[in-house]
């Protein structure tokens, strides 16, 4: 009985914590900065860097990662954890969408929520290494696009605005992405 009690609690609490709750879209800042991108030509492009990707983190092997270098295309971030379940089932769409549409648009995997160890070998497990995945376990990313669970897509178009942040399945990330490119 006790014991009953003690999960019905825990139940509630993870119910008033957010759990299985839609995150907020992000409100990033309205700074923008133009960074020269390379053209067709080899001479620089500005672009504009919009503030949803003024960021920057670590890849899961310690380099760091720039998120200005996306500007100019269409992005999606996966936040992911290297234990959920979800996240793994996702992978290979994430994998094959990557192949087949990475020449015009950016995925950026960013885990969190597990060690670095894990991070790797839910990559080589599950085969997702064609795309960047940064380490970010610490929150700093999830933070600043409130991202409170796993495993959820922030999707940006080429201007860097946000079009939607929430879980898709395989289907609506197909199609999502199939609109972004066209």
């Amino acid at each position: 009985m006790r014991r009953r009690a003690l999960l019905l609690s825990a139940a509630g609490v993870l119910l008033v914590a957010g759990c299985g709750t839609e995150p907020a879209a992000p409100t990033p800042v309205a700074v923008e900065t133009v960074a020269p991108l390379p053209s067709v030509s080899g001479s620089p492009v500005p672009v504009t860097v919009p503030a949803t990707l003024q960021f920057g983190g670590k890849t899961l092997d310690g380099k760091p990662f720039d998120a200005t270098t996306l500007a100019g295309r269409p992005t999606i971030l996966w936040f992911w954890a290297p234990w959920c379940a979800t996240c793994a089932s996702e992978a290979q769409s994430v994998r094959d969408l990557q192949e087949v549409y990475g020449d015009r648009l950016h995925f950026l995997g960013i885990a969190g929520l597990g060690k670095n160890k894990e991070m790797h070998q839910f990559v080589a497990d599950l085969e997702v290494g064609n795309v960047t995945h940064l380490d970010d376990s610490a929150g700093k990313i999830w933070k600043k696009f409130k991202i409170t669970e796993q495993s959820l897509y922030v999707v940006l178009d080429r201007r860097g605005k946000v079009q939607s942040t929430g879980y898709l399945d395989d289907l609506q990330l197909t199609s999502l992405v199939k609109s972004l490119v066209a």
